[in-house]
């Protein structure tokens, strides 16, 4: 995989070489990059046989880079923060601190165009806003959805081109659940 190719070179040739890694099995995101014109996971890339042809690794597109293949997440984080990714009931309306797991970071929300819009959540955070809005346990649904709306950026920018769908290291359909969110919005919204 092209992420044990980089971590040879990290060994043997260049200790300075900067990039993430965590997993190795395609469930973080940690190791998102572009290798060969296209938004992957390292540790999930096989490096291609022929070697007549050198491999391309660039940092995620669009993001400001730290350091060779380390690209700064921040907006990132705070467009999943905003979402409030926790269960929340009337007993239990916040869980302050504890913000639930991080999503998978890279593939599918670097894939999106409109995701580097400031105000737009991208297909990331708004998948996982998906998972609450359509958690019969969740008794914020509405709410969520309603905050989500408020500034049409949040939720509509998707234009529903896909690339986040075709990118997902875990093939999930973040098109999908925007388009199924923007559904409920305008079925639930006044003529």
């Amino acid at each position: 995989m092209v992420l044990d190719a980089l971590q040879k070179i990290k060994a043997e040739d260049d200790s300075t070489l900067s990039y993430r890694r965590s997993c190795r099995e395609g469930i973080c995101g940690s190791c998102s990059m572009n290798i060969d014109g296209t938004n992957t996971v390292a540790c999930l890339k096989p490096i291609d046989p022929d070697m007549r042809r050198a491999t391309m690794i660039t940092p995620l597109p669009h993001m400001f880079v730290i350091k060779d293949l380390v690209v700064d997440l921040t907006n990132f984080y705070n467009q999943y923060r905003s979402i409030e990714p926790c269960l929340k009931t009337h007993n239990h309306p916040r869980m302050d601190g504890n913000t639930g797991r991080a999503p998978r970071i890279g593939r599918s929300w670097t894939g999106c165009m409109s995701a580097y819009f400031a105000r737009f959540l991208g297909p990331g955070p708004l998948i996982h806003a998906y998972r609450w809005i359509s958690d019969s346990r969740d008794e914020y649904a509405d709410e969520r959805l309603r905050v989500m709306t408020d500034d049409m950026r949040k939720l509509y920018k998707c234009r529903t081109i896909k690339n986040c769908t075709r990118t997902c290291p875990k093939s999930l359909d973040p098109a999908v659940a925007i388009y199924k969110m923007k559904a409920r919005h305008l079925l639930s919204s006044p003529v």
